[in-house]
């Protein structure tokens, strides 16, 4: 059911998502740095929020309250797209929704772990990245049919957003039942310095490497751009979303099951060479072929690491505290994202568009070096087997 919510939530939010860089450069004049404000900004908020959702979920032993509060947030942010007039609308409804999604991620991901064995945790969160995933590709197809249907007209295609994020809420209040627990409330306070020692160091390796790799993983809408920058219609920029994640689909889950059966850091090795071509194939792409290759290696480089990421974090954390577990880990991810989306605009803007995908392959480089030289140093406890 939380995978089902998810594919809904995402059906909503990538129709959106996957026009809105080319709305906001062609429709409200935005230059490529403003996208990155808007798109870092956004993004780092969701991960930021999700510190302190977690840790509240921990503090209350209840988790599913949050999570509608969070996909609530989301579904009412999508009608102030469709009536966006300038940038800063834009902005407040990606703030919005963005808030939405650092309330629920946290003590969604929690409520799983909570719900599932040890020995099956990765093929877990594999198969609700998949099914989150297959939302995030359906979204953009129902965009190009709805602007092939509607001649181009975005805003009436941003209200057909609100169908699918009205259904993922009340998926999530009619299907979705806690697992029975006494709350712990009084037990600790919501948020205490102490919680950062007992997560342990082999938790913190995996925050520190999360963190530098998402400073490789700048936003997703300049991969739309890059491919509009190499002739593709702006009614098609969704397909850009739609090949990415196919990939990314099609990998998660087994990816997912292959992360229970062997090291995590060969795994995330892996999957931090695959974006280093995707990089690299991007900044020398001259056509749509190569970018199209360069999107298709991004999208497997997200299924190989993202629930693998996930499954590291509760593995490497106490149970009692997985909530603050994931919430500290997307603290992290939130400022490395809000980080590199502005530098990666910034760098477009001055340097051009090559320069900016570069400059992502340096950073999956420096998260290699971190794997390599953390190797030498000691095995990782709770982290796969090698």
């Amino acid at each position: 059911m939380l995978g089902f919510v998810s594919l809904f939530m995402d059906v909503s939010s990538e129709l959106i998502h996957s026009l809105l860089p080319v709305f906001m450069v062609t429709g409200l004049g935005a230059s490529m740095f403003v996208v990155g404000i808007v798109e870092g900004v956004a993004e780092a908020t969701a991960l930021i929020v999700k510190v302190f959702s977690g840790t509240l979920s921990d503090y209350l032993g209840k988790r599913k309250g949050l999570t509608v509060l969070g996909y609530g947030m989301g579904a009412i942010s999508k009608p102030i797209f469709a009536l966006a007039l300038t940038v800063h609308w834009v902005f407040v409804a990606r703030f919005m929704d963005r808030i939405g999604k650092g309330i629920r991620g946290a003590p969604r991901d929690a409520l799983i772990a909570d719900l599932t064995a040890p020995e099956i945790r990765g093929a877990a969160y594999g198969l609700r990245q998949s099914l989150d995933t297959v939302g995030a590709f359906v979204g953009p197809l129902l965009a190009v049919g709805l602007m092939l249907l509607w001649a181009g007209d975005f805003r009436t295609v941003f209200w057909f957003a609100v169908i699918p994020a009205a259904l993922a809420v009340l998926i999530l209040i009619f299907g979705v039942k806690e697992p029975d627990g006494k709350p712990r409330r009084g037990a600790t306070s919501p948020i205490q310095w102490r919680t950062l020692s007992d997560l342990g160091g082999a938790y913190w390796w995996v925050v520190a490497v999360g963190g530098i790799f998402t400073l490789a993983r700048f936003s997703e809408a300049f991969l739309i751009l890059r491919a509009q920058q190499l002739g593709l219609a702006d009614t098609y920029a969704p397909l850009v979303l739609v090949l990415m994640n196919v990939v990314y689909a099609i990998a998660a889950y087994p990816l997912g099951r292959l992360a229970d059966r062997m090291s995590h850091r060969t795994l995330l090795t892996a999957g931090l060479a695959v974006l280093i071509v995707s990089d690299v194939v991007l900044a020398h792409a001259q056509g749509l072929v190569a970018a199209a290759a360069g999107v298709a290696l991004w999208g497997l480089h997200m299924g190989m690491t993202q629930g693998l990421l996930a499954t590291m974090v509760a593995a490497t954390a106490p149970a009692h505290l997985r909530g603050s577990a994931f919430g500290f880990f997307n603290l992290v991810g939130g400022i490395a994202m809000l980080i590199a989306s502005v530098l990666a605009g910034l760098l477009w803007d001055t340097l051009g568009a090559p320069v900016t995908f570069y400059a992502g392959a340096v950073f999956s480089g420096f998260a290699l070096a971190m794997l390599a030289l953390y190797g030498k140093r000691r095995a990782k406890p709770g982290m796969g087997r090698g």
